[in-house]
């Protein structure tokens, strides 16, 4: 299947970025490569880099920026790597980095992948189909409790005590190896009067364990930290989320790190010395065109701000 994705909140997060011709800029989340594409088209001595843990993404984007004029480097890499991977390219500084967080188009769309509800496919919902761990593991194996944390505190599911109840029994008679099997316990737990209004019953417990398959919270925090640290003054972070879980983050490490300071409200002065090292341009959600030519982009966020 031919990686496609339409990138959203395109033209806002590229001007969010405010590019230079001659910078450097990285591109954490290269999907479907729209985003680096759009960066790249913008420099002309400067530097795109680019991380995708997923070699079928880099693999059409070899193809898509083969003819650009700027300089591209691609890595196979978790951005929670950032750090690690920067060093190893010779990048000490960066004018600009932007994540788009969640799943591509591509992966939904690829039953082989075990991304959706929506197709019957293998139950994986691997990134990076050499990591270990697949939704096929944690439904098979983890314990009662633990699915229901997962679906509980990922999923933000009302019904995630009987989901994981009837997951466990399910399993006790037949290994669950497929989404379509997976779809089917779930609509079972959710009464039926549950099931006639709001999304998919599926929708939060799928979304659940993608996010404990691939981690996807545990490594947001450090990839910004380390992120805001490479920016030279002057240069822009942008993330744009998907889902109020991984837009809390962002937010509460945006308010921070503008804020600054971290003394008690009750002291009458600050004595922590902290200064704040980024200040916040902007905070933007899809316009009607937009959600009309991608209505996957409805729940998008795109969080920016500027090292100080």
């Amino acid at each position: 299947m031919e990686f496609k994705h339409t990138s959203v909140l395109l033209d806002e997060s590229i001007e969010g970025l405010n590019i230079r011709a001659e910078g450097i800029y990285l591109d954490c989340t290269l999907g479907g490569a729209g985003h680096a594409a759009a960066i790249a088209s913008r420099l002309t001595t400067g530097t795109l880099i680019a991380f995708d843990q997923d070699e079928a993404a880099l693999a059409a984007a070899r193809i898509r920026l083969k003819d650009v004029g700027c300089n591209v480097e691609l890595i196979k890499t978790n951005f929670e790597n950032l750090n690690e991977a920067l060093d190893s390219a010779g990048i000490t500084a960066l004018d600009g980095v932007l994540y788009d967080l969640g799943v591509s188009s591509y992966q939904l769309d690829t039953p082989e992948r075990g991304f959706s509800y929506m197709n019957d496919g293998p139950l994986d919902m691997r990134m990076d189909d050499g990591a270990d761990l697949t939704a096929e593991v944690i439904v098979n194996t983890y314990p009662e409790r633990e699915i229901c944390k997962i679906i509980r505190e990922y999923g933000e599911d009302n019904w995630a005590a009987r989901i994981a109840q009837f997951i466990v029994n399910a399993r006790k008679t037949n290994h669950i190896v497929t989404t379509g099997q997976l779809t089917a316990i779930i609509k079972a737990a959710i009464p039926a009067a549950a099931r006639r209004d709001g999304p998919h019953p599926a929708k939060r417990t799928f979304q659940a364990l993608r996010i404990a398959v691939n981690r996807e919270l545990e490594i947001l925090e450090h990839s910004f930290s380390a992120a805001v640290e490479r920016l030279k003054p002057g240069g822009r972070i942008c993330i744009i989320t998907f889902h109020s879980l991984e837009d809390r983050i962002a937010k509460q490490f945006f308010v921070r790190l503008a804020k600054g300071c971290v003394c008690p409200p009750r002291m009458p002065i600050c004595v922590c010395g902290k200064k704040p090292s980024l200040k916040i341009i902007g905070n933007i959600i899809p316009g009607t065109n937009e959600l009309e030519v991608n209505p996957r982009a409805r729940s998008a966020r795109l969080r920016m701000a500027e090292k100080i």
